[in-house]
């Protein structure tokens, strides 16, 4: 089973994309999902998401190493800041799948109840956010 999640700054989650089974990767997952964000927007994308692009949005990921070449001296030191920004975005992940029933095998079959269950989760993340926040992405 495979989301896409929109995190903002203070780590809240914004949005959450259908729920989708299978073999889909997850640029595919993005191009069938309308984002809601504003125009000069920052978003930050690891390599799944290669050729992905938002109108009006700045999009900022990794450098990728060329073939037969090195990075640039300061591309390394780009590519760890971002790693350390994007870290934050996996607490939320491992955060979220704290409920068991989302990285368990779901035996329900209802349509639409596997979306539910992401959805609950989420909340709970956002509500444990709220109790007690984290410290925001700078």
């Amino acid at each position: 089973m495979k989301n896409v999640l929109l995190v903002n700054a203070p780590l809240t989650i914004l949005f959450l994309s259908d729920t989708y089974g299978g073999c889909v990767h997850d640029k595919r997952i993005a191009e069938a999902t309308p984002y809601p964000l504003p125009a000069g927007s920052g978003r930050w994308q690891d390599l799944g998401f290669l050729a992905f692009t938002l109108p009006q949005v700045a999009i900022l990921m990794p450098t990728k190493k060329p073939r037969g070449e090195d990075l640039t001296p300061a591309q390394p030191l780009a590519n760890q800041a971002l790693h350390q920004r994007r870290l934050r975005i996996e607490h939320v992940n491992s955060s979220v799948k704290r409920c068991r029933i989302v990285k368990d095998r779901i035996r329900l079959w209802k349509q639409g109840v596997r979306d539910l269950v992401m959805e609950l989760c989420c909340a709970l993340h956002n509500f444990r956010v709220r109790l007690t926040p984290w410290q925001p992405m700078i």
